[in-house]
């Protein structure tokens, strides 16, 4: 299998599948063909895309229900100051 091939055989499932996961590890689709005619297609799977975390849901649980006096953009800009 050179570099630049896009499809594999269903042969080289067989007896070379480890070049190919690494093909779809990084991203590559690949189409199967069995005796020239494509039969299937390998897709990578695409990760989840990470949630931001409940900043809310963090606040309440430190203070509860507090209400600060301050923004959190002045909380930050005192706390730069101390250092």
């Amino acid at each position: 299998m050179s570099h630049i091939m896009k499809t594999a055989s269903v042969r080289d499932l067989r007896y070379r599948f480890s070049e190919i996961e690494a093909r779809l590890q990084r991203g590559e689709e690949i189409q199967i063909r069995k005796r020239k005619r494509v039969i299937a297609r390998l897709l990578p799977v695409r990760p989840k895309r990470e949630a931001y975390p409940d900043f809310e849901a963090i606040r309440k649980e430190i203070l509860g229900d507090k209400v600060s006096r301050m923004s959190g953009a002045e909380s930050v800009a005192l706390e730069r100051d101390r250092y």
